[in-house]
């Protein structure tokens, strides 16, 4: 795995520092940055063979990185870095197309193996489809989040999972879990108030 471009994105410049001397250790080339927004275009920019990211962020978190990185490069492989709290939304960034989670404190080895096992992984397992399928399903969850308390209340607690019976591919549930009102909308057309209701309260309230 020698040679392998990493990127690093985390808030903790403890983190970062860490991170980068195991991952340096073992010959790969690390690139590090302390914000989510710089991590997401720097992502989408360049060539990286992997992508590290927090997932819990003062600008913009984890999944919302996830999201993007993985709709510009479907096949680039994204680890989240999670700390106690967030465990439950790490899990739930694997079932959205995350190859692994790390939690904090980690140990090299975990570290060491969670990158090794994610680069094999999209080596070896074709990228899911980044486009908007399932239209009506995706249009039936939105109507139902602006009319329905205790959907919302599962939408919040339980993610991707509040969504199973739903026939929904991994991006289009993160794309409404992030309310991204502008790419469903590019594929489906302007939404009504009611069905943009979910999606501006998920912009409003930034907790991946």
């Amino acid at each position: 795995m020698a040679g392998k471009k990493i990127l690093v994105i985390d808030d903790e410049q403890i983190v970062l520092d860490s991170v980068g001397r195991i991952l340096s250790e073992e010959d790969y080339d690390i690139e590090t940055t302390l914000r989510g927004t710089e991590g997401r275009a720097l992502a989408v920019q360049n060539d990286y063979d992997i992508v590290l990211t927090d997932i819990r962020m003062p600008d913009i978190g984890g999944m919302r990185v996830l999201r993007d990185v993985k709709r510009a490069k479907p096949s680039l492989p994204v680890v989240i870095i999670t700390g106690y709290a967030t465990v439950k939304s790490a899990v739930q960034a694997m079932k959205l197309g995350a190859s692994d989670y790390l939690e904090k404190p980690f140990t090299p080895e975990e570290l060491l193996q969670a990158v090794a096992s994610a680069l094999e992984k999209s080596e070896s397992q074709a990228p899911e489809e980044q486009a908007l399928i399932h239209t009506e399903e995706v249009l039936k969850v939105l109507e139902r989040a602006a009319k329905d308390a205790d959907f919302i209340t599962d939408l919040l607690y339980h993610g991707a999972d509040a969504l199973d019976l739903y026939e929904l591919t991994g991006p289009e549930k993160l794309a409404i879990l992030t309310g991204d009102i502008e790419w469903i909308e590019q594929h489906t057309g302007p939404l009504s108030s009611d069905q943009k209701r979910w999606l501006e309260h998920r912009l409003s309230a930034e907790i991946w």
